[in-house]
Order: C-alpha cells, then sequence, then structure tokens
C-alpha cells in the first residue's frame, strides 16, 4: 500500500532520518515511537507530501486512500460538529473530500453513531464547532476519518483529546478498522491493545519490531544485552591481539606473526559492534524532597457537595494518611476530580469539614497549571523561579531534573511561548518537583507526555517521600505508582488496601483498562441516602413496628462492622509502618555490628507480616459484610 525508499530529511546541519525505508500493508497496525524531536511527525510530514524530500522516494499503490489526524486541528468555523464529522469542513487535507457527485445516504447515520461513540450528545451535532473546545473539535475530526474510511489512518497522538470511555470506545473500533493503522502515540495500553508492529526512530534510522509495544520492549532488551555480550567479547578479542603486539612486536623472530595480528585488529575495529546506547530505561534523578507531614494528612468529615441538583457526595468521610500512594478509579462523572479539588481546598464543601494535618503542604496539578507559566521566560528562567518556594535550588538542580524531563543542552534557553503542549506540560511537572508538596494531588498528569517523559515522572515519584493521590488512564503508570485503590461510585469510596492487580481481582473486573471506570454491581448505594418512600396504608401497625425493629438492629450491626474496620485500617496502617522501619533496620549496617541482633530483627519482621496478611484478610472480610449490609 506504500513504500519508503531510502528517505532522508536534514533541518540545517541536523539530519533527522537517513536512508529510511518502509513497507506499509493493508493488514499493517504499527505504532510509531521514538524521544521527542527524533521526528515522527516529519515523517509523516513527508508521507502526506506536505514537506519535501531530500533523498529516496514514496509511492502509494494505485487506489490507496489516506486520512491524517494531527495533533492540533485548524480553527473552528461556522461549521456544524456534524459538517465536520461528514467531510463539509473547509479545514481537511487535499484528497479527503467526500464524492459529492455520488451521495452515500448512509454517511449521516454513520456519522452521529461514531459522534455519539466519541462522546458527543446527540443535541451536539448542530452546534457549531466554534461553540467546543479544541479537544471536542479534534474529536470531530476523528470522527470525520472514521466515517471516511481511508484505506490507511495516519493518527498523531490520537488520544490525547480523548476521556477513558471515548478512548476504549475508540479503541473497540479500531480493532474492526477495514484498512491499515500508523499511529503516533505514548499510551502504552493503546500501542498494546491495537498494534501487530512497532517502528522505532532512533539515532537517524527507522527499525521495525514485530509485536505490540511490550512485545517491543522485550525484544529491545533482548538486542541490548546481544550487542552489549558482542561488544565486550570483540573488546576482548582486541586486547588479547594487542598484548600479543605489545609484547611480541620488536621480536624479530615473531614480527611477521604480530604484524598479521595487527591487521586482524584493523580489521576488527572496521567492523567494530557498536557500544549500545543504554536508552531502554528512562533517566534517573535525585529532585528535593517535601517536609515531613504528621500522620493523619487529610480528614473529611460529613462533606456535603452538589452541582446544582446533582448530589456528588452526601455525608462523604475520607482519611489520607502519610506515604498513601493512592489511585481514584470508578466512573466518569462520579466525582473523582471533585475529590481532589475538596482535598486540595479547591472547591468550597457545601457541608461538613475539611481538616488537613499537621504540617501538611498541599499541592494540585491539574492542565490549567500550564496557563502560569511566564511565555517571556525561557525554559531555565521559569524554573529558577521556584527558588521562591526551595531556596535551595541551584542552576545545576534545575538542570538536572529538565533534563530529566528531556530538556537537555541547549533547551533550557527555549522560551516558553515557542514550546508545544507536550514541552509545555513536562515544564509544568518539572517545577512542580523542584519544590513538592508533601500531599500532592495530581489529575491526569500524564496527559500530553510521551513515553520518556512518563518513564522519568514515574522515577520522580518512587523517590517521592510524600502522599500522593492521583486520577490517570494510564494503565501502567497506575501500576509503576499505586499503592492503593479507592473505587469512587454514587457518592461512595470503596477502597482497596493493595495495588491495581490486588484491585483487578477483587474486583473481577473484565480488563485493566476497562476497570479504570467501571461502577461495579456490587458498589455501595450513596451513604445517608434517604430510602424510598413506601405506602404505609396497607402495612398494619406490628409490620411497621418489626420493619423498625429490624431496621434499628441492621443500624446497630452497621456500626459495630464500622467500629471494627476502622480499627482494622488503624491497625494495618500502623503494621504496615513497622513493616517499613524493621526493614530499614535490616539494611543498616549497624544492625549487624550487634550480636543476635538481627536474628531479633528477622523474628519481629516476621510476625508484623503474618499479622498484617491477617488484618488485611480479615478487614477484606468486615468490608464485604458491611457492603451487603448496606445493600440490604
Amino acid at each position: 500500500m506504500l513504500t519508503l525508499a531510502g528517505v532522508s530529511k536534514s533541518f540545517g546541519p541536523r539530519t533527522l532520518f537517513a536512508d529510511v525505508s518502509l513497507f506499509v500493508k493493508r493488514t499493517d497496525r504499527l505504532g510509531l515511537v521514538g524521544a521527542n524531536g527524533t521526528g515522527k511527525t516529519t515523517l509523516f510530514n513527508l508521507i502526506l507530501g506536505e514537506d519535501s524530500l531530500e533523498a529516496g522516494t514514496i509511492e502509494w499503490e494505485r487506489g490507496a486512500s489516506f486520512g491524517f489526524l494531527p495533533q492540533e486541528s485548524a480553527p473552528a468555523g461556522a461549521e456544524t460538529i456534524l459538517e465536520i464529522a461528514l467531510g463539509h469542513s473547509p479545514h481537511h487535507a487535499a484528497g479527503e473530500a467526500l464524492d459529492e457527485h455520488d451521495p452515500d445516504y448512509t454517511l449521516e447515520p454513520r456519522a452521529k453513531k461514531i459522534l455519539a461513540g466519541l462522546g458527543f450528545r446527540e443535541s451536539d451535532a448542530e452546534r457549531p464547532a466554534k461553540t467546543f473546545s479544541g479537544g471536542w473539535v479534534m474529536r470531530a475530526h476523528l470522527a470525520r476519518l472514521l466515517v471516511q474510511e481511508p484505506t490507511l489512518l495516519l493518527l498523531d497522538e490520537p488520544t490525547n483529546h480523548l476521556d477513558l470511555e471515548a478512548l476504549l470506545w475508540f479503541q473497540a473500533y479500531l480493532r474492526n478498522y477495514p484498512g491499515g493503522l500508523v499511529i503516533i502515540s505514548h499510551d502504552r495500553a493503546f500501542l498494546n491493545e491495537l498494534c501487530t508492529g512497532i517502528l522505532e526512530l532512533r539515532n537517524q534510522t527507522l527499525y521495525r519490531w514485530t509485536g505490540n509495544f511490550d512485545d517491543y520492549l522485550r525484544q529491545k532488551e533482548a538486542h541490548h544485552a546481544q550487542q552489549l555480550s558482542a561488544y565486550k567479547n570483540q573488546q576482548r578479542e582486541i586486547a588479547h591481539l594487542q598484548r600479543f603486539v605489545d609484547r611480541f612486536g620488536a621480536k624479530a623472530s615473531l614480527a611477521s606473526r604480530a604484524k598479521s595480528k595487527e591487521k586482524q585488529i584493523e580489521r576488527l575495529r572496521e567492523d567494530a559492534v557498536a557500544l549500545p546506547e543504554d536508552d531502554i530505561s528512562a533517566p534517573r534523578f535525585h529532585f528535593p524532597q517535601p517536609p515531613r507531614s504528621g500522620l493523619k494528612v487529610a480528614t473529611l468529615a460529613k462533606v456535603q457537595q452538589a452541582y446544582g441538583d446533582l448530589v456528588v457526595y452526601r455525608d462523604l468521610d475520607f482519611q489520607a494518611e502519610r506515604g498513601q500512594r493512592l489511585v481514584l478509579v470508578g466512573p466518569n462523572g462520579a466525582g473523582k476530580s471533585t475529590l481532589l479539588k475538596i482535598l486540595a481546598g479547591l472547591v468550597p464543601i457545601q457541608g461538613g469539614e475539611r481538616e488537613l494535618g499537621s504540617n501538611v503542604r498541599v499541592g494540585y496539578f491539574s492542565q490549567n497549571r500550564l496557563e502560569n507559566l511566564n511565555p517571556r521566560h525561557t525554559v531555565l528562567e521559569e524554573a529558577m523561579e521556584m527558588r521562591a518556594e526551595n531556596p535551595a535550588i541551584t542552576e545545576q538542580l534545575a538542570r538536572t531534573i529538565l533534563g530529566g524531563f528531556l530538556f537537555r543542552r541547549d533547551d533550557v534557553f527555549k522560551r516558553v511561548s515557542v514550546l508545544s503542549g507536550g514541552e509545555k506540560s513536562r515544564l509544568a511537572l518539572a517545577k512542580f518537583l523542584l519544590a513538592p508538596p508533601n500531599l500532592l494531588l495530581m489529575d491526569e498528569p500524564t496527559t500530553h507526555l510521551d513515553i520518556a517523559s512518563t518513564d522519568a515522572l514515574v522515577n520522580a515519584l518512587r523517590q517521592y517521600e510524600g502522599t500522593l493521590i492521583f486520577i490517570s488512564h494510564d494503565v501502567y503508570f497506575i501500576r509503576a505508582i499505586a499503592n492503593q485503590v479507592l473505587h469512587v461510585h454514587a457518592g461512595r469510596l470503596t477502597p482497596y488496601a493493595g495495588n491495581y492487580d490486588y484491585y483487578l481481582d477483587k474486583s473481577r473486573a473484565s480488563s485493566a483498562r476497562a476497570a479504570l471506570t467501571a461502577g461495579f454491581t456490587d458498589a455501595r448505594p450513596q451513604p445517608g441516602a434517604a430510602a424510598p418512600p413506601v405506602s404505609s396504608g396497607s402495612k398494619t401497625k406490628e409490620q411497621r413496628r418489626a420493619e423498625a425493629e429490624a431496621r434499628t438492629a441492621r443500624n446497630r450491626q452497621r456500626r459495630a462492622l464500622q467500629a471494627q474496620v476502622d480499627a482494622l485500617e488503624k491497625e494495618i496502617t500502623e503494621l504496615e509502618e513497622r513493616q517499613g522501619e524493621l526493614t530499614a533496620r535490616l539494611e543498616a549496617p549497624e544492625t549487624y555490628q550487634e550480636p543476635g541482633k538481627p536474628a531479633a530483627v528477622n523474628r519481629e519482621l516476621s510476625g508484623v507480616v503474618d499479622r498484617l496478611h491477617a488484618a488485611t484478610a480479615e478487614w477484606e472480610s468486615l468490608v464485604t459484610a458491611l457492603t451487603a449490609l448496606d445493600q440490604n
């Protein structure tokens, strides 16, 4: 369908790629990955004919068509959302227009169905596109491509503007797409679900790997290990030959053999195996740690929150404790972002209490932090602004952390005004981590981050010693960071005292990604909600008394269960802290200087772990009983 042969492209003295060749079949589903600046979008522009080749050829099979989704769309005009989806917008690529002489009357129903799948309401179809945000206009252009069904879809970060429900719908749609796909994406789960091959731009070369993104990582690591082994073997051989030359080169009887070995060394060096780049793992660096907070970080008691007639929370109780790395999951609209904003103090609660613990400093990260960047500053100047919050920041520390988020060498002197959306998001995160709070609240922190930047953020947060509560639809990020899960649904919070895989096991979710927005059938009802009114006209006095006594007994039982749950949660927290303290002792060299001390610490640690497992099992049993009681 598409053939690239010997393609090269440079910008000034900088070569993006050289002698790149690629063959794309109609059945191929390829992910295009690589660090920022390696030329992924430029390669798309060359394929689309929007940029000129320096060398090589690009050929399309006769009759093949393409559809392209850029990262940003043209400004929306007076056209409606439906008109964009039908291809009637003036802002789409040449060659993509629908055939006006042979109209297809199935297109409009199909367009409306696709728009609905991407999250549009039925009434949105006739609204002017200019009344929507840029992200929603991008969804309409995505709908246009799906309606047209070109032979090859070229998608540049298509998931950036989708919420999780729309993303899951889009992912399912693409599984059955009849054409080929080439996708630039930083979403590992998305690439894993769809791709049968990965294209990697690195060192001016395009590498092709089979399988999905996880397969690519495994193959790349294996190739890296093989190349490193071959390099070491070759260097050992060269060193061995060189020792012979150095030792016997001056002896007349062995001079000819030494000369032969010198030529052998030259041949080995001409065909030398390159030392493989260590680019599989993300950059690692250290950043300032926040001051230690008290054990109880934030408490919500009997919180009431509503937007008009929509009640989000009624009598909500919640407590965050030091060291938690808690991910919020649940259906869209369940109140996850509202809970973060309540904890951050950004939303005034309508009832109840919000209390922060001792020495707690709150930081809230959302995409609106990008508005706080000064466009006149350079990247480095913007980072150094954080000295107002952390005087210990030096230029070297700032440059080290900026380097972790891919601002390297002269990149730190770029003006903020010329940065891309992804670069601004990375800069905002880097600033945040230069002076981190001890209660960190993050809403979709990996949006607009590429894979390398997400890995840098993961490594940074693994070092973080404060309390983290976050929302994300990136399963890789959640698995790497979260040690507890809180399911939010119908105004109720259901805690899972384990990581994301523990949550998947206990919730019996259908898939790792679908579980992020699941509202399980066993989700508890809204706390404090009044029971539906029941006509008492047909009930006897004895029946009503019996029902009242049953409710009283059930409430008493519930209070007793809740007290046990609260006590166990406190015990589990204390056990986890003790487990951490004992583990740290076993890692400390001074422990082994006192005879018998390591054995004693080990025995205590074993007892703590056993009790922790038992307490967790008791807690799960009680929570299950409490849930069942609430449903009756």
